[in-house]
């Protein structure tokens, strides 16, 4: 099963330390409780502010990056960086990729029959004999797990969708484009070696950046990354020099094609980028596993779970305020009897004086902290110990801060039914009921929602969110950070 999470507030790594700082996403309210923090696709506006001088290739990487990132955080991808990947789901992949470069490596011949250029042509030779090499490396992992992996697993059924798309591409048919037989001159030959590399060089660009993304993983693992070979060689040099390699020969095969030639190649680079993300959905998983987005949520296989922060998050204002609100204006008067069983507690004033002193010292060391945390000079690399480090300060300091306020005693003796009154009447930011009430009462969509606070009461927090009957469909958990 696979755990989708959304989530505003860190949370201790469930995977490796790189990736799992991925997880952390911060969003408003939306009015689609599926919507994720996907990287939108890019406007035609935004699209044509690249640089002129940019090639084909690396405009199509830039506008569908929103799908470069949903490959990464598949299920099979964080399994294989984590390092938890299951060896049965492992070969299984191996496999299907065995299939699918015999024909990739295919496709790159019937694109060197269509080039009319000598250079294009070797480049192409150059990068068929890489597939034929990468088949090798993937005979070797056989030959150390003594099976034949291509005989053992069949092929899926995405497998199959990827290649006979690749293959009926190099073999020219595109919409709108003639077949190879049919072709009367080596000009609309070269356009069909131009739609094939459009439909390859996805695949060569998103494994180099997979490649270069799980590399980084590698010296965190403690111990021997199983699937270290596979990393290393998808990171390596030579591999991002394929890349980059296919990327140079279909800007020079896409050069001389018209406006609505190169869209053809756009919409089969999309295409493709597409059917590798089915591919790799499509490994059999069997591990529960958490990721942050999904292309597709299955409620059958899948559950969502949303976690959301309480304070100034669902809140206008912060609610521990609200507390020692209370706990002021509810103070018995010197004048008064006080019950036998009530605890003692101190007078108006003195609660006014000591949360007042509470406050001010809270927001003094606040901002002492902050500046504490903060680099001094721009950082132009993320560093995750570093982030670790800063988000252990501000805990400590936020744990500092809520000892202090119960050592005081400023809290002691509320009553609940005053606590639930306040909660009933707490003011959410706009968009926070709709957008909660519209998670739980899609029963198509499997959804946990959590909230997370460090206030000192959940009964509060239930409350606020009683008047639009979220609570009572016990999906909403609290979860208070004491």
């Amino acid at each position: 099963m696979r755990f989708l999470f959304s989530l505003k507030a860190p949370i201790k790594p469930l995977l490796p330390h790189y990736l799992s700082t991925r997880l952390l996403s911060s969003s408003r309210f939306n009015n689609s409780p599926t919507s994720m923090a996907i990287p939108p696709h890019p406007s035609a506006k935004s699209v044509a502010a690249v640089d002129s001088e940019v090639g084909l290739a690396k405009r199509s990487w830039i506008k569908f990056r929103r799908e470069s990132v949903l490959a990464l955080y598949t299920p099979f991808v964080l399994c294989l960086a984590s390092g938890n990947l299951s060896v049965e789901t492992f070969r299984h992949y191996i496999a299907q990729d065995v299939y699918f470069l015999r024909a990739f490596a295919q496709a790159y011949e019937l694109a060197e029959e269509c080039a009319d250029d000598d250079d294009a042509k070797i480049s192409i030779s150059e990068l068929r004999k890489a597939v034929l090499e990468e088949l090798k490396m993937h005979n070797s992992f056989v030959q150390e797990w003594g099976s034949d992996l291509a005989k053992e697993s069949s092929v899926n059924s995405a497998t199959v969708k990827y290649t006979d798309f690749l293959l009926a591409t190099a073999s020219g048919k595109v919409e709108g484009v003639k077949g190879p037989g049919k072709l009367a001159t080596p000009f609309e030959k070269t356009k069909v070696a131009a739609y094939t590399l459009g439909a390859m060089t996805p695949c060569m660009r998103l494994y180099a950046y997979l490649g270069k993304e799980l590399e980084a993983l590698l010296d965190l693992y403690e111990g021997s990354h199983p699937y270290r070979k596979w990393i290393e060689n998808y990171s390596s040099e030579g591999f991002q020099a394929s890349a980059v390699q296919t990327e140079d020969l279909l800007d020079k095969l896409s050069v001389s094609l018209t406006g609505e030639e190169l869209d053809i190649i756009e919409k089969l680079y999309h295409q493709a980028m597409k059917l590798e993300i089915d591919l790799f959905s499509a490994q059999p998983v069997v591990q529960p596993t958490v990721v942050p987005l999904t292309k597709q949520h299955n409620p059958a296989e899948d559950r969502l779970m949303l976690f959301s922060d309480f304070d100034l998050t669902c809140t206008v204002v912060d609610s521990s305020a609200i507390l020692a609100e209370i706990a002021i204006v509810t103070v018995p008067k010197s004048d008064q009897i006080q019950p036998e069983n009530q605890l003692a507690r101190m007078s108006s004033a003195d609660l006014r004086n000591t949360w007042g002193l509470l406050s001010r010292q809270y927001t003094e060391e606040f901002e002492q902290c902050i500046e504490s945390i903060m680099p001094p000079e721009k950082v132009d690399k993320f560093k995750y110990e570093d982030l670790r480090k800063a988000l252990e300060q501000l805990s400590d300091f936020e744990k500092r801060a809520n000892d202090r306020v119960i050592e005081s005693g400023v809290l002691k003796g509320l009553n609940h039914e005053d606590i639930k009154r306040a909660g009933e009447r707490l003011i959410l930011q706009d968009g926070c009921t709709t957008f909660f009430q519209k998670v739980v009462k899609n029963v198509n969509l499997n959804a946990n929602v959590h909230v997370l606070s460090y206030c000192w009461c959940g009964d509060l927090i239930r409350s606020a969110f009683s008047s639009g009957v979220i609570y009572q469909e016990k999906i909403v958990k609290v979860l208070l950070a004491l």
